[in-house]
Order: C-alpha cells, then structure tokens, then sequence
C-alpha cells in the first residue's frame, strides 16, 4: 500500500547507505527511555553502558562513512585527471592526424606535378623546335589574314544583301497595300452600283 511504502522510504532515508542507523537510533532512543524509567542503580548503569555502546557504534558507523566519502573524492578527483589526460592525448592525436593529413596532401601534390613535368617532358620532346614552329605561326598568321578579308568580303556581300531584301520586302508591302486599297474601292463601287440599281427598281 502506499502507506507501506511512504514507511520504506523514510527508513531508506534515515538509514542513508543502508548501514542499520535508523536501527542504532530507535536503539539509542529506546535505552535512553529506560535508563530514564530505570528503578535501581545497577539498571541505570546497565542502560547507560548500552547507550554508549550504540553511541560507539553510530561514531564508528559515521567515521566509516566520511571515510568512504573522502575515498570517493578521491577516486572522483582521479577519474578526472584521467578523463583530463584522455582528452588531452584525443587532443594530441587530433593534431597528429591533421599534421599526417597536410603531408599526405603534400606528397600527392607533389607526386602529381611530378607526373604532370612528365607528361609535358614528354610531349615537349614529340613537338618541332621553335624555329619550325616560328614558321608554322607565321604561315598561320598569313593564313588568317587573308580569312580576315574573305570574311570582310563576305560580311559586305551579306550586308548588301540585307539592304536588297530589306526594299524588296518594303516594296512588297508597299504593293500589298495598293493591292488591299484596291480591292476596298472596288468593293465600295459594286456596293454603290448595288444600290442605285435598288433605288432604280423601286
């Protein structure tokens, strides 16, 4: 029930790491009733021996507990200088492995620029000397000039073109309007004879 169990708890609490304290106060307490209630001397001393005995056994019960306590930060201070050292070597290694890294970058950088003088080595040797290449530039150049006037020419002729299809074009629509004009007056004209021949019949 929760009655029971609001009673487990409080002992719980009472009796902190589960060493008997409650036990040793409910003793304490109830010696400390008798010796109060006891009737002859050599009672009393019996009641009082008992008292300081639990009382013995509760400082010793609260030593070793301190004493625990003091171990544990200890052991806590401990765990943390070791979880110090560990991040500091995670640290170290971190660095270690980025420092590897750039060299490893390094040496492939290298290794590909070696490979890439090669390859240029290698195609430089296949290709002709400069005085031949001079040669070749020049008739190359000679050769793009004279595509430089054909194409001169041909933009002309083009442009020249263009102007001829553009009054072509506008003399086409200058007809086509004439045409359409026409065709309205003629329109107009049947439609007027249309009605006199009306108004002549009536």
């Amino acid at each position: 029930s929760f009655s029971s169990d609001e009673v487990i708890r409080k002992r719980l609490l009472i009796d902190g790491d589960g060493a008997g304290d409650d036990r040793r106060i409910n003793l304490l307490v109830k010696s400390f009733i008798k010796w109060c209630n006891s009737g002859s001397q050599e009672e009393g001393y019996f009641q009082y021996q008992r008292m300081l005995s639990t009382l013995s056994q509760c400082e010793f019960s609260m030593g070793k507990t301190l004493l625990v306590y003091d171990m544990n930060l200890r052991e806590m201070e401990n765990y943390e200088k070791i979880y110090k050292d560990i991040e500091n070597s995670i640290a170290a290694a971190h660095e270690k492995i980025s420092e590897c890294k750039k060299q490893i970058l390094q040496a492939k950088r290298i290794r590909k620029n070696r490979q890439e003088y090669d390859a240029l080595a290698k195609v430089i040797q296949h290709h002709p000397d400069r005085h031949e290449t001079l040669k070749q530039l020049e008739a190359l150049g000679k050769e793009l000039q004279h595509l430089s006037h054909i194409k001169e020419s041909v933009e002309d002729k083009l442009e020249l073109r263009r102007k001829q299809f553009h009054v072509l074009l506008s003399t086409i629509h200058e007809l086509q309007q004439t045409l359409e004009n026409d065709e309205k007056l003629s329109e107009a004209e049947e439609s007027q004879e249309t009605q006199m021949e009306t108004e002549t019949k009536q």
